[in-house]
């Protein structure tokens, strides 16, 4: 009976890349995989094709030869040695699966593994984001135990090597024609067994306090901004790396401005007199500056008015955004008997060309009506 073809096996095209050889072997062999179909004999055979296929094909030499020969390549001592080349399948699905395969992610010697990443949220101020800032912060966090130095072991003792595993931190258990390698039970991968563990830390080789810490804040930081600090976050357990800090930034909302970027945008209220009349107002920066702003004759409300280097500095950079003035012109309320008469004597007094927008606004209206109505 012919082998059938290693890549209608995998279910792939001739021209698959890594990727995809990769990503179709895992769904094939999660499938056919015994756990999940026991006593199942043609499942078990399927899995044993499924993998002798991925061996010859990710492999690029092996591929090459099989890409031309076919399965001859690999006949009377070829390239491929009729299988898997002189890997175990245990090793193939290992590579691929982890976990699922009894890897469990490797460890160092010992046991020695990366402390846990650890993250602090950090409010400031928009000025504080101007300008910078040197916080310091408070963090719960675990650190290496003095008492053992990380050993996990009590002062005096060490750990020993674990008899099941032989300081492998993983079993082998053989299913058939293949073997599967699992963590360890007794030392639960970490390759040693403490019999007299150390009594701060209770073996583990970490123990939890309040650390100090200071965080330089750089200026024209936004919000959402997220700080590494290596090495600050959880210590390894039995004396492993520290894991890292993160920071995650938020920038309070401020009573007068509001930002986009490195531009500040600030809405103020002026009179109507001053909008007619023209005239000027001061207004407070971000940079704790007062700046003057000249209001023209007949400024209308909702402009904008546009102060260059006034914003927020820009990371990394010698740069500042701007400021922008919104104008919002306020209508007179409560008014006097003398300001009443005053101002219907204005209106009597004003013309179409002291109001242009509004007149041709109402003037399309009317047409606009109008020729719906013939």
């Amino acid at each position: 009976m012919s082998k059938a073809d290693y890549y209608d096996t995998l279910g792939v095209s001739r021209e698959a890349d890594e990727k995809e050889l990769k990503s179709a072997f895992r769904k094939k062999a999660m499938k056919y995989h015994p756990d999940r179909n026991p006593d199942d004999a043609e499942a078990e055979a399927k899995f044993k094709e499924v993998g002798e296929a991925y061996e010859a094909l990710k492999d690029p030499q092996k591929r090459a030869a099989y890409d031309r020969f076919g399965h001859a390549a690999f006949e009377n001592g070829g390239a491929g040695g009729g299988g898997f080349g002189g890997g175990s399948m245990s090793d193939i699905f290992e590579d691929i699966f982890g976990d699922m395969m009894g890897g469990g992610g490797r460890r160092s010697s010992g046991g020695r593994s990366r402390g846990a990443d650890m993250r602090y949220n950090m409010e400031i101020s928009l000025e504080e984001a101007f300008e910078g800032k040197t916080a310091e912060i408070e963090i719960p966090t675990s650190i290496t135990c003095e008492t053992c130095t990380g050993t996990g072991a009590k002062p005096g003792t060490s750990p020993s090597t674990c008899g099941t595993c032989g300081g492998v931190g993983q079993v082998r258990a053989s299913q058939g024609f293949f073997s599967i390698q699992r963590t360890c039970p007794t030392c639960q991968g970490r390759g040693e067994v403490i019999s007299d563990p150390c009594s701060p830390c209770s073996g583990s080789g970490r123990v939890t306090e309040e650390k100090s810490l200071e965080v330089k804040v750089p200026a024209g930081i936004e919000d959402g901004t997220r700080i590494r600090v290596a090495g600050e976050g959880e210590a390894g357990v039995r004396g492993g790396p520290h894991g890292d800090l993160y920071i995650f930034l938020s920038i309070r909302p401020h009573e007068f401005f509001q930002r986009d970027g490195a531009d500040i945008y600030c809405r103020v209220p002026i009179s109507m007199t001053t909008a007619a009349l023209g005239g000027q107002f001061e207004v407070g920066t971000v940079d704790g500056s007062q700046t003057r702003v000249k209001v023209p004759e007949g400024t209308q409300n909702g402009k904008q008015f546009r102060l260059r280097g006034k914003g927020m500095p820009v990371m990394r950079s010698t740069q500042m955004g701007d400021m922008y003035i919104q104008v919002a012109i306020e209508t007179p309320s409560n008014l006097s008997k003398k300001q009443r008469e005053l101002l219907t004597e204005f209106e009597q007094l004003s013309s179409e060309e002291n109001s242009p927008e509004s007149t041709g606004f109402f003037s399309r209206m009317k047409s606009f009506f109008d020729g719906l109505a013939e």
